[in-house]
């Protein structure tokens, strides 16, 4: 029997543990506006703490419906690539002003940058219409101070390569290597198609690829604009990026406020397919993108972040993905206010940081079926980010927590697997941000945590399978807490603990759900 008991109070720990901190009604209140002095913040004491016995009907609920993956194949490209009008390609080489595509990079003084590689004033290569090859591009510029096919049929493109809005370049089979020397990069205001391909920042001084250096030097990069399509199916793309503004490797951006005032724009949209992006230094960056795919991609050894989608983006799937390697930061992390998104079946290990993280208020996503293990952080981990579900996950040998949840509300813990974790399986966190350098007017957040943990099992961590700070409610059904690694087994404490044999009877004895929160919010 007391086997059994500390089999269940590990389960317990663990669903305690995972409460993100965006949640509307918080008990604290939101902490808002950079200059303003936080809330002077008062946790309820423990004997405060109310439990409830309820049905397992009052938190069991039915595996999420998950998007269908089966359009986002080889086909599925071919099929689009199809779709695109034939038409007499048409590429000029012009000055870059006046080109929306290539703005970004002649303002604030950006431009600078074009000069001095260039040695006058900058050019670009435009794909102004048509269905257009890489070999239409080097027979209609026909200057080997451009674009050059080497003697290996790899293209050498020594200019800025914009991609206009009625245009399709298709790369098929083909190599192409972006300058570094020259201050190369693909801007695409249209339709890009890269299959079968390679994309590769290039030294020609050193010819190879540009390796990246410092944080601050150029290499070439890929952004696809709002109102773009692109689909990148069986290629890779390596050695690009570097620390500017929608030139980080390979982003995925609507225009500026300013600039999309005048030119209207839609959401950009992307697919990404059975490619490999490694040596970035975003492997993966979108703002404001809507219905973007990444599917059974490998993303290995980037700078900063494997995937990074950012800032009011929606509807993304990262499914099938293969993520590791990252060197500074996370594998796969979403932030600001990104919703209404997919994050199922990854492989995410040997990050820098974490594994997954769900960022700044971003909600109503769901993270399933994930396998993330060996990073050197959390393995999941939600900061500021409320009702969102975690489903099905399993968290092995992560350097801190299986899963933390960080001043995070209404978040669904259900059936995952957290163990052999450096600290907690789950770990309900309260934390005040008012020292960091955080804009609370735009990254507002609730200093309050509450979760439902329902299945799954949280074993052999090493602090315990769980601990939460004084949540707004937790509530806890079915959980596997056998084989903890301390030998005096599973002990609760601070708002579990007051109520440990409760908690325990409950769930073991009576096959029903616990639910703690403090007096005063009953």
């Amino acid at each position: 029997m007391k086997a059994a008991i500390n089999c269940f109070a590990l389960v317990a720990l663990v669903l305690v543990s995972i409460s993100p901190a965006h949640g509307a009604g918080s008990r604290h209140g939101a902490i808002r506006g950079s200059t303003a002095t936080p809330p002077v913040v008062t946790a309820p004491a423990l004997e405060d703490y109310g439990m409830e016995v309820q049905s397992s009907e009052a938190v069991v609920r039915d595996k999420p419906e998950l998007p269908d993956l089966s359009g986002y194949t080889r086909e599925g490209v071919e099929a689009r690539l199809n779709g695109r009008p034939d038409g007499p390609p048409q590429v000029v080489v012009q000055r870059i002003a006046d080109v929306a595509a290539l703005g970004d990079f002649v303002d604030e003084g950006r431009a600078r940058e074009w000069v001095v590689r260039q040695f006058s004033h900058p050019q670009a290569i435009l794909v102004n219409s048509g269905k257009v090859t890489l070999e239409d591009v080097h027979r209609l510029v026909n200057d080997k101070r451009y674009v050059e096919k080497r003697e290996d049929g790899a293209y050498i493109v020594r200019l800025p390569l914009a991609i206009r809005q009625d245009a399709t370049l298709v790369l098929r089979d083909d190599t192409l290597l972006l300058s570094e020397e020259r201050g190369s990069f693909i801007a695409n205001d249209g339709w890009m198609f890269a299959i079968d391909s390679k994309i590769l920042g290039w030294r020609e001084k050193e010819n190879g690829p540009a390796v990246f250096r410092k944080a601050a030097d150029f290499r070439p990069f890929f952004v696809s604009w709002g109102g773009s399509e692109t689909f990148i199916l069986g290629t890779e793309m390596a050695y690009l990026g570097y620390n500017q503004s929608k030139s980080y490797g390979f982003s995925v951006a609507q225009y500026s406020e300013f600039d999309n005032a005048r030119l209207k724009r839609s959401a950009p949209h992307a697919w990404l397919v059975e490619s490999t992006f490694h040596e970035i230094y975003y492997g993966f960056y979108c703002y404001e993108a809507e219905d973007v795919a990444i599917v059974n991609n490998v993303y290995h050894d980037n700078i900063v972040y494997g995937i990074d989608p950012h800032d009011y983006s929606s509807n993304l799937i990262i499914a099938g993905n293969e993520v590791y390697g990252t060197r500074e930061k996370h594998g796969i992390i979403i932030s600001r206010e990104v919703n209404d998104s997919w994050i199922i079946g990854n492989r995410s290990y040997r990050n820098g940081l974490s594994g997954i993280v769900l960022d700044r208020q971003s909600r109503r996503n769901v993270v399933a079926d994930n396998v993330v293990y060996d990073n050197n952080g959390d393995g999941i981990g939600l900061y500021e980010s409320p009702d969102n579900l975690l489903w099905g996950n399993r968290l092995m040998n992560n350097l801190r927590n299986g899963i933390r949840v960080r001043n995070s509300t209404d978040v669904g813990v259900y059936h995952n697997v957290a163990v052999f974790n450096g600290t907690w399986g789950i770990l309900g966190q309260l934390k005040d941000l008012s020292a960091t350098d955080r804009d609370f007017e735009e990254d507002f957040y609730d200093y309050a945590v509450s979760m439902t943990v329902v299945g799954g099992e949280l074993a052999s961590n090493a602090s315990g399978p769980i601990n939460t700070d004084n949540p707004q409610y937790i509530a806890l059904y079915g959980v596997d807490m056998r084989f903890p690694r301390s030998k005096a087994g599973i002990h609760f404490s601070g708002v579990l603990g007051e109520h440990q044999m409760q908690i325990f009877d409950a769930l073991m004895n009576q096959d029903r759900a616990v639910l703690l929160q403090p007096l005063s919010m009953r």
